[in-house]
């Protein structure tokens, strides 16, 4: 498991938040649509949008494992 951080600094959203609103969202076959279902659940990318594409990357990445 990758070390827990801060990733969206506006909305206190962590890797780990990113993490388990994935686990909720395992069906999501497209990434758009799951940071969708990522920014509802955590509200990452919502203030500033400074972290939309470092989210959009992990999202990636996990859909990949």
């Amino acid at each position: 498991m990758t070390e827990n951080y801060e990733v969206c600094h506006c909305m206190s959203v962590s890797y780990g938040d990113i993490e388990d609103a994935m686990h909720e969202a395992k069906s999501l076959g497209e990434v758009e649509a799951a940071f969708q279902k990522v920014q509802e659940m955590t509200s990452c990318s919502t203030g500033c949008g400074g972290c939309h594409d470092k989210v959009m990357d992990i999202i990636a990445d996990m859909m990949n494992k």
